[in-house]
């Protein structure tokens, strides 16, 4: 998973606290206790009848006092509210490991239309209702709002939507703007009407449908702007918007996942400001990563992947960093992933002393990688997946990477068969000073004290070695000394041999995905984790049946690669119960009598390929309403006519 750095935004939480500061709060000297307003207190507890309230948290709703309410708080001199927090309290930051459906759906407040009743709340100085479960048309009332500081309506199941912002120019106190994932595509003119709001910091329209975008403003009054994101948007223009860059206070720019097919924008230098900046999936064009982002020296987050810097050269951008003053480069987090680049890196890599997260892959970049690697002491994540890279990789290459998490590396190349050079030769007795929780290497040999090295790694949930040219027996030397907290494991194409046994991948109760497919394992079909989603076993020597209660013994199973084995048997009716189940390939093999006949409608299933065995029978019926279905191969079977 990858990291990204967020901005510190602490300045600006104390300036709302400031802002918010006779909220709820005690003033110097003797405290007042707010005297809640009745008719508002009278509106607030109609609004929570019809609220849907699944986990209770409005229990407090309950009194004279609405001020001491959850989510409530009120103004101390006048008692009228002043802040209303209603955003869904499951975390998500937090969660991006561990989602609970459950949790979030049960922490939501909603179930009805956004009330008109909030716009007669006229003194609310914040409004949060991110995440929730609310519906319909944001109502123009909220433009009754004129103090409010903060607005968050970002995010909700249902679909939220916006026909007309032209209330918003109501709101000339507005700081904080967040309407992320609201329908705004009919909503003409919103540039001009944020365009009002001088006093804005921080504005957020991602994924709101938004199709125009103007590519200049006679007059700009948001220059206190700190954060713009308009990412995920449908925006197609033939340049980059030029108001963007009198922006000069931004310190965050997102404008990723649009279409600008354009040059590179080299007036982004005008923003010295900038810490953070991501301009992925945009089309931008250009030969190589523009030297002008070598200006920005305060930038800790630069996102490019998936622009077109065709025929352009790394060592020219790595040389362009070096244009700060006194080596003052702060950069936290570079991705540079398909960008069609081309070159080698320079020894100048290790001079980006605070890089936390470098993705180099997917380009075309060549060479040795330089042992000033090992100098980026503040990395957690590296990705130099898919180049062409050569030579050896040394523990000099690691050696002072004390906080590296997560290691990928490969070539871009999938033709197993043509030699690859050895990536990885580490001594037998060296110990890393850090504990890898991902690696991942595709189609690079490593050297012969590489299962030692590995086995230091105790914390290992996600491994990758596919096509490494590993011959060894996999319980002595592998499985049994694996993290039992693995949950993601890839042996593929290797020549692994010995027989595999349920019980030895038993030990991995969170393993979701296993492909050991392309080595010379043996032994009776193998079960593990009833998590299981993803299988694969092809062209390996497995024989015997697949177990008749299969449904039950791997339940969420979603792929199954069971292909050019020696099982035999039948196919079990109980294959046909699974719910997520999406393909089934058992193609030669050795299963006998007929395929299974009791399809459901609700099956999920699209692909289907169970050719070259000794099936017989009638093709059932029931696959006549398998709606999902795209491919079906039966070739040489006895299937009568």
């Amino acid at each position: 998973m990858k990291i990204y750095h967020l901005m510190n935004i602490s300045q600006y939480l104390l300036l709302l606290l400031c802002l918010l500061g006779d909220i709820g709060l005690a003033s110097t000297g003797m405290k007042v206790k707010p005297i809640c307003i009745e008719e508002e207190r009278k509106a607030l507890l109609s609004f929570k009848q019809d609220l849907n309230d699944m986990s209770g948290r409005l229990s407090s709703w309950v009194g004279h006092d609405c001020c001491r309410w959850e989510g409530i708080s009120c103004n101390n001199r006048t008692g009228h509210v002043a802040k209303m927090d209603l955003r869904n309290t499951y975390d998500k930051s937090t969660a991006v490991e561990e989602w609970d459906e459950l949790a979030y759906s049960q922490s939501r407040l909603g179930g009805i239309q956004i009330p008109k009743f909030f716009g007669e709340l006229k003194t609310l100085r914040y409004l949060n209702i991110s995440f929730a479960e609310f519906t319909g048309e944001i109502p123009p009332s909220l433009g009754n709002l004129s103090n409010l500081n903060y607005l968050d309506v970002c995010f909700s199941s249902s679909k939220i939507y916006s026909k007309n912002l032209n209330w918003l120019s109501h709101l000339s106190s507005l700081k904080y703007l967040n309407l992320n994932e609201v329908d705004l595509n009919s909503s003409t003119g919103w540039l001009h009407v944020v365009n009002m709001l001088p006093s804005l910091l921080e504005l957020h329209l991602s994924l709101c449908r938004i199709e125009s975008l103007p590519l200049s403003l006679h007059k700009i009054n948001f220059t206190s702007l700190l954060v713009l994101d308009l990412s995920f948007n449908d925006f197609n223009t033939s340049s980059c918007p030029s108001w963007i860059f009198n922006l000069t206070s931004l310190r965050e720019l997102d404008l990723n996942h649009n279409s600008f097919s354009a040059p590179f924008p080299v007036e982004l230098g005008n923003l010295k400001s900038l810490e953070y900046l991501d301009l992925s999936h945009l089309g931008l064009k250009g030969s190589g990563v523009p030297r002008v982002i070598g200006n920005l020296c305060k930038l800790k987050t630069l996102h490019l992947p998936e622009n077109n810097f065709d025929g352009g050269g790394i060592e020219e951008f790595w040389g362009s960093l070096s244009n700060c003053p006194n080596n003052t480069l702060v950069l936290e987090s570079l991705d540079l992933s398909g960008c069609v680049l081309e070159g080698q890196l320079p020894a100048s890599l290790g001079m980006l002393k605070s890089l936390q997260y470098l993705d180099l892959s997917c380009n075309h970049m060549n060479g040795s990688i330089p042992q000033s690697l090992g100098q980026l002491s503040e990395l957690v994540e590296l990705n130099l997946s898919f180049n062409s890279w050569e030579g050896i990789l040394t523990e000099a290459h690691f050696i002072n990477l004390t906080k590296l998490k997560s290691l990928s590396i490969g070539n871009n190349l999938d033709d197993i068969e043509k030699p690859m050079p050895i990536v990885f030769n580490l001594s037998y007795d060296w110990v890393p000073s850090f504990k890898l929780h991902t690696i991942v290497i595709r189609n690079y040999k490593v050297g012969p004290g590489f299962h030692v090295w590995l086995q230091s790694h105790t914390e290992l949930v996600q491994v990758v070695l596919r096509g490494t040219g590993i011959s060894d027996s996999i319980p002595k030397e592998w499985l049994l000394k694996l993290s039992s907290q693995l949950e993601y494991l890839d042996l593929s194409y290797n020549q692994f041999r010995g027989r595999l046994s349920s019980n030895q991948l038993m030990r991995f109760p969170k393993l979701h995905l296993l492909n050991l497919a392309h080595n010379q394992f043996e032994g009776p079909f193998p079960l593990w984790s009833t998590n299981a989603s993803y299988f694969d076993l092809e062209s390996n020597y497995f024989y015997g049946p697949i177990p008749s209660s299969f449904d039950k013994l791997m339940p969420k199973l979603e792929e199954l690669y069971i292909s050019e084995n020696h099982l035999n048997g039948t196919i079990p009716p109980s294959i046909c119960n699974m719910q997520n189940l999406t393909v089934l390939s058992l193609r030669s093999n050795h299963f006998s009598g007929e395929f299974p006949h009791t399809w459901s409608s609700w099956s999920q299933i699209t692909i289907v390929d169970a050719a070259y065995n000794n099936l017989s029978g009638n093709i059932p019926t029931s696959m006549g309403i398998l709606s999902s279905l795209e491919i079906l191969k039966l070739k040489q079977q006895q299937f009568w006519r």
